[in-house]
């Protein structure tokens, strides 16, 4: 029996361990304060007993690490990476996206309200372990490897050029896979489009690669993508943690749900007003 541990970097990029259902080790946190978490639960410091009572409270609502894992959720934020993803999903302009769940590992989703329930509402997912009823809500033939529950993008990009999916949208942290997913040879009737997601304390050489080979990219707490955005003055939307569009079509991607929501489409304003960001940047 394999044991039940999942790893997941939340809240300023500090580590929780996850096992059977309970929070048994809760790292430092490199940031102090980020807007959303002050917006969502009033949390003006985001030290180590606030991000265990916030993961708690996700075991609580959602069933986070757990065998009773809701799947399916409605919008969490106005315009995460996941509620743009549902939105293009919804418009016929992504067929398919390659994500990550815990107790799943990497899988493939096409139904829009899996993709917001499966990456709304989790934070960076390290590690985890298979929950066969977490993987039997997704569907089994969906998943990389279900007796594992890998994280493999580069699988799960195989695995959906082999199902015939033509417009695939990858999500990843940032890593020098994003390299190798850009420089996979595709079909050519095949598009990947690659969404980065936390990107706290990313160093040097992984913002080059984001703005190099990414699409949309968020900025989380990490200064060196803000600093990167500045410099290559690309299209975003966001005044507190704002949401980078690489490419046109990041652009366009982006563009969709702020329209959807009836929000201000994305603009090129800089320098950013650094001081309603998270606090520090690293």
């Amino acid at each position: 029996m394999v044991k039940d541990h999942h790893v997941i970097e939340a809240l300023g990029k500090t580590e929780v361990i996850i096992e059977n259902g309970e929070v048994v080790s809760v790292g430092e946190p490199l940031v102090d304060y980020c807007p959303i978490f002050d917006k969502i639960d009033d949390a003006k410091h985001l030290d180590k007993d606030f991000i265990k009572w916030n993961m708690e409270k996700r075991i609580r609502e959602f069933g986070m690490c757990t065998a009773e894992r809701v799947v399916k959720m409605p919008d969490m934020m106005s315009f995460g990476i996941s509620e743009i993803l549902k939105t293009n999903k919804e418009l016929g302009l992504i067929d398919c996206v390659v994500g990550v769940c815990e107790g799943v590992g990497t899988l493939l989703i096409t139904d829009p309200e899996i993709i917001q329930g499966v990456g709304g509402r989790v934070s960076a997912l390290v590690s985890t372990t298979p929950i066969p009823e977490v993987i039997e809500k997704v569907g089994a033939e969906n998943v990389v490897n279900p007796e594992t529950a890998d994280l493999d993008p580069i699988k799960g990009l195989e695995m959906a050029i082999e199902r015939g999916y033509k417009d695939i949208a990858v999500t990843i942290l940032p890593s020098k896979t994003i390299v190798e997913l850009r420089e996979y040879p595709l079909p050519e009737d095949v598009n990947i489009y690659i969404f980065v997601a936390h990107t706290t304390n990313a160093t040097d050489e992984e913002a080059e690669i984001v703005f190099k080979y990414g699409d949309v990219v968020t900025a989380c707490a990490s200064e060196k993508i803000r600093d990167y955005a500045e410099k290559e003055e690309v299209y975003y939307s966001g005044s507190k943690v704002p949401i980078f569009a690489v490419t046109e079509k990041g652009r366009e991607f982006l563009d969709n749900r702020l329209e959807k929501i009836g929000k201000a489409l994305t603009i090129k304003d800089y320098p950013l007003n650094r001081k309603t960001h998270p606090n520090p940047l690293v």
